[in-house]
């Protein structure tokens, strides 16, 4: 982690830099709040319109809409400036990354953890796991590009490229994925979450934008993002303490079960890195675009998991579980990438 330059100047906030922590608090809550009041949260997930959980949508909109102002698609005029790092980042995040994530999911869910896992869950688990896999982040990773020196109107053009790819490809990848599964599920409720949580916040995001530009520019932009980004970090954890108040009889009587989610998805965000990563040193990729290049491909969308998890399967649910389990390992597993990305640099070209 030395390598890691100033994470404050680089965007790493409190929140950003002990996520894994506040994460771990609000499971600590949420199960101790599962136990006492159960009454409550069986309230909460009677609260429902058109099999839409209200409380988790308010969150789950809380979340992404701050991420959403922070897409710029005037980006994408510069799409062929960098184009080797741009068909590396597609490649890996809509072509191999969510059948490896799904091909991890089933050897250990169904083979590997056969024994300790019963098979509905199973199941359940591989179905958040597809739904991460399927998800390539559109927020951190301009943290974690800051952190490694990447270009960052590369870093703005991949984002934005990846959100409208998302809109399209999203609903139908994770479709085919359930199906091989054996997990069905019905395509109006998914593409409902993708109209819910990608299309909605994402038109309400570039709105705004557009609006806080007329008035003040870019600097407007960023201000704006800064007094509504405690919205992100409150509604994360709410969601959070939500889940495993409903998971607490799952969590507590098989205290395992976080570990095991979290193994697949180990291997798959390692995995994914260094394939991108040395996928851009083979292409002379410079080292600025190949670091987000590979960072984005290990990064997850966590927040849409969640939300589509939920919509999909219900609160209490193991696939909104294991999308959950997803978040707790995130900023561990992407600093330690970061740092060996910076050790690294020597690897790739000069600019």
């Amino acid at each position: 982690m030395t390598e890691i330059p100033d994470a404050r100047a680089a965007g790493l906030g409190p929140f950003e830099r002990w996520l894994s922590l506040w994460v771990a608090m609000a499971i600590a809550v949420g199960l101790g709040l599962g136990a006492l009041v159960p009454d409550l949260f069986s309230a909460l997930a009677g609260l429902e319109a058109a099999s839409v959980n209200l409380p988790v949508a308010l969150l789950i909109w809380a979340m992404v809409f701050p991420m959403m102002v922070g897409v710029d698609f005037g980006a994408l005029r510069r799409i062929g400036d960098r184009s080797k790092g741009l068909i590396i980042t597609l490649a890996v995040n809509w072509l191999i990354k969510p059948f490896t994530m799904a091909a991890l999911g089933v050897l250990f869910f169904e083979h590997v953890f056969a024994g300790l896992i019963p098979p509905d869950d199973a199941q359940a688990y591989l179905a958040g796991v597809i739904l991460l896999g399927a998800a390539p982040c559109t927020a951190m990773v301009f943290v974690w590009s800051q952190l490694t020196r990447g270009d960052p109107t590369y870093t703005l053009v991949q984002v934005s490229v990846n959100d409208v790819v998302m809109v399209f490809a999203f609903a139908p990848i994770v479709a085919f994925l359930l199906g091989v599964g054996n997990i069905i599920v019905p395509y109006e409720t998914l593409v409902m979450s993708v109209i819910l949580y990608i299309l909605i916040p994402l038109a309400a995001g570039v709105t705004v934008r557009q609006k806080l530009i007329e008035w003040g520019g870019e600097a407007a932009v960023d201000r704006f993002r800064a007094r509504i980004k405690p919205l992100t970090v409150a509604g994360l954890l709410v969601t959070v303490v939500l889940l495993f108040g409903f998971q607490g009889n799952v969590i507590l009587d098989r205290p395992l079960v976080i570990g095991l989610i979290a193994v697949p998805l180990l291997l798959q965000s390692y995995g994914m890195f260094f394939l991108a990563y040395l996928a851009a040193r083979a292409w002379r990729v410079p080292f600025e675009v190949a670091a987000p290049c590979a960072l984005i491909g290990t990064s997850n969308f966590f927040e849409l998991a969640v939300a589509v998890a939920i919509s999909l399967f219900g609160l209490g649910s193991g696939a909104a579980l294991a999308t959950v389990v997803g978040v707790l390992v995130e900023v561990p597993v992407m600093l330690s990438l970061v740092a060996f990305a910076n050790r690294t640099r020597h690897w790739f070209p000069a600019n």
